[in-house]
């Protein structure tokens, strides 16, 4: 079973994913570079580990957080014994938990992913499932964070656009490049500057738009994961926080997939991907 060593088919050095997402065009220098690899970089950087008590005879055909799930269900009605034979197998109990909606006990495994080329908006928006813990990149105390803009793909599609949306980008990131010249300066003469120096680039990048690209290390139990991807996997959301709920979903359902066995994904017409399952809603 796949460990905390999992990653997606895009990490540094490597191809990138081909779940389509959003470009990221780098504004760096005074010409914007082509748009990088599309879709978000996704890495499975953390998993849970069950350890079953010694005094306690408990055998269960799966490891980590699967096997954590079970062994708290059965603890609620000390059915180690197992004596229904429909749900003798993780998959059998984990499918039943699943149907009766006991899904309490998926909360005690959890699952940390670390993510890269997604943009501020989705982050913004992973902040909204207030069951995540994210921790984001700091353009205080990371000098040159932010600076490349993850090109929405609806944007990237249509030239007109695209040439509209990097020369906005590229405005904003000289008035970024000017405000913190301006800044620094003025911070040479303060009594701590170092101090000076963080406030400068974090206030300088307040110019910066949604689209900045930024990286952040998120964890969330099986349950807050299983509404994320429910709730982003689908047709009707953004391209780009829907790229990362299916490439998500497909790590998880290596990791864990008599979690997410209800889960399908599913090609839409114009090349990329949702997930959805009959067992979670959007709400």
């Amino acid at each position: 079973m796949p460990g905390p060593d999992v990653a997606s088919t895009a990490t540094d050095g490597a191809t990138a994913p081909s779940v389509p997402g959003g470009a990221v065009a780098d504004q760096r220098g005074s010409a914007l570079a082509a748009p990088a690899p599309t879709g978000p970089w996704v890495t499975l950087v953390g998993v849970t580990r069950f350890v079953p008590p010694a005094d306690l005879e408990f055998d269960t055909d799966a490891e980590g957080g699967q096997a954590l799930a079970e062994f708290a269900g059965r603890a609620c009605y000390q059915s180690f014994d197992k004596p229904v034979a429909a749900t003798a197998s993780n998959a059998g109990y984990l499918a039943h938990i699943l149907q009766v909606g006991h899904l309490s006990v998926l909360e005690h495994a959890s699952a940390t992913f670390y993510l890269r080329r997604i943009s501020r908006g989705v982050t913004h928006e992973l902040l909204r499932h207030r069951h995540l813990s994210v921790s984001e990149l700091s353009p205080r105390y990371v000098p040159d964070a932010g600076l490349p803009a993850v090109v929405p793909p609806a944007v990237a599609a249509e030239g007109v656009a695209s040439e509209d949306f990097r020369a906005a980008t590229e405005l904003a990131a000289q008035a970024q490049r000017r405000l913190l010249r301006t800044l620094q300066e003025r911070a040479v003469d303060a009594p701590d500057g170092t101090l000076a120096r963080k406030q400068a680039r974090q206030a300088a990048q307040a110019v910066l738009p949604a689209a900045t690209e930024t990286a952040a290390v998120v964890t969330g139990n099986l349950r807050a994961w299983r509404h994320f991807v429910g709730m982003r996997g689908t047709d009707s959301v953004d391209v780009e926080i829907r790229s990362l709920a299916v490439r998500i979903l497909e790590l998880l359902r290596a990791e864990a997939p008599n979690v997410f066995a209800d889960f399908r994904i599913s090609s839409l017409l114009d090349g990329t991907t949702m997930a959805a399952s009959p067992l979670v809603g959007e709400g």
